[in-house]
């Protein structure tokens, strides 16, 4: 990206931030897509976690780690932690691949799998876990990757 692109994405996540701090539901398929797609992509992978209440309106969009061209450590036990502290309901898993490809990897799924566990361990939901790419995104719920 030229200085003046990433200036305008960088503008366009305020924006965006602004417009959801006055109207907190992810209220379709496409909004939550578009919100993926400004705020987490990257040229380093970066893991977030969007929180909610009951109502799956957003308490916190929390970046809880970066990695690096293709890597991000997680760990459940953090991203839980953060969950009882919001007094969040459910959350929702987002990461980034900057190769572009966002087909998820053993290990993505894996991971996914532990968090879930432990959301039902303690009555949270764990609605998606989404993986963006370059113009597309992967629900791992969409592929049958969790029940």
């Amino acid at each position: 990206m030229t200085p003046q692109e990433e200036t305008i994405v960088l503008e366009a996540r305020d924006i965006l931030g602004r417009y959801l701090s006055q109207n907190p539901v992810i209220g379709s398929w496409q909004a939550l897509m578009d919100y993926c797609a400004l705020t987490v992509r990257g040229p380093i992978e970066r893991f977030h976690v969007l929180y909610l209440d009951r109502k799956n309106r957003i308490i916190s969009d929390e970046l809880l780690s970066t990695g690096t061209v293709d890597h991000v450590p997680v760990y459940p036990r953090e991203v839980i932690k953060r969950a009882l502290m919001l007094n969040a309901s459910a959350l929702i898993l987002i990461h980034n691949h900057p190769s572009g490809d966002p087909e998820p990897s053993d290990a993505d799924i894996a991971m996914t799998k532990e968090v879930q566990k432990a959301c039902a361990a303690l009555g949270l939901v764990l609605h998606d876990h989404i993986i963006t790419g370059a113009g597309r995104e992967v629900s791992l719920r969409g592929r049958g990757d969790l029940e």
